[in-house]
Formats: C-alpha cells, structure tokens, sequence
C-alpha cells in the first residue's frame, strides 16, 4: 500500500505584505507628487522672505525719515543693526544730504531669487534690479 503523503505539507499558505509592483506604483505617486509640491513650497518660501525683507525696507525708510525730522539731512544716518541682520539679504544703506537709497540684496538661498535687489527711495518709488522680466510692482506685492 502506497504511503500516504500529509496534505498538510503541500498547503500553500498567503504570505502577507506587498508585492514588489505595489511598492513600485507608490514610489511613481510620490515622485509625482514631490515633483509638483516642490517648486510650489520654494516658490511660497521666497515670497515670505521676501515679504520680511520688504517689512524691514519700509521700516528702515520709516527710521531715515525720523533721522532727517532731527538732523534736516540724510547723510550720516546708520540703520539699526536688528534691520540689517537678515539671513537670506544684505540691507545697505546709500545716503546724500537731501535723499538715500535702501538696496536689499538676496545672499545664501535667495541668490538666485527672480526679483535679484529691491531698492526703496525717499520718495517712496519702489524698485528692484532684476533682470528676468519680473515688473518690480510684481515683486513688492
């Protein structure tokens, strides 16, 4: 009599976890998605340092026209070190008797950045000296 072979033995059990197409379908949605999100975030990220830069450009303006309500000129004012110490922008301050220029240049990551310098006058005429085709009221809203 032909022995008997356990049924047991031959049972193929389901292994749990996932196949290697699935994993690959997930990494293609993530790296469509990163793909789209990226430039977005770093788009969003220049816009608000930006914004910051434009905040301490109109405060600076507002502390050269009390330095004139003093001393009836410009020339000789210093910008408040907390206006000038940005991490992403240089503010520097160009000055005659009767007017100045605030120039902000982008260092670090926003070097390459498509507004380049925003520059404010005492006339209040708001500038930059991008190059990209970028208007400057684009980059001061």
């Amino acid at each position: 009599m032909p022995s008997q072979v356990d049924k047991r033995t031959f049972r193929m059990t389901r292994v749990k976890g996932f196949t290697l197409i699935e994993i690959m379908i997930v990494v293609a949605i993530v790296g469509i998605l990163a793909a789209i999100a990226l430039p977005s975030y770093t788009s969003y990220i220049s816009r608000g340092k930006r914004a910051e830069v434009r905040a301490n450009l109109l405060e600076g303006a507002q502390f050269m026209e009390r330095y004139y309500s003093a001393n009836n000129q410009y020339g000789g004012a210093v910008l408040p070190a907390r206006l000038t110490a940005l991490p992403t922008y240089t503010l520097t301050v160009a000055t005659t008797s009767a007017s100045f220029t605030l120039t902000a240049a982008p260092i670090g990551s926003m070097t390459g950045d498509k507004c380049a310098s925003l520059t404010l006058t005492n006339t209040g005429a708001k500038g930059t000296t991008n190059t990209g085709g970028v208007s400057a009221a684009e980059c001061w809203k």
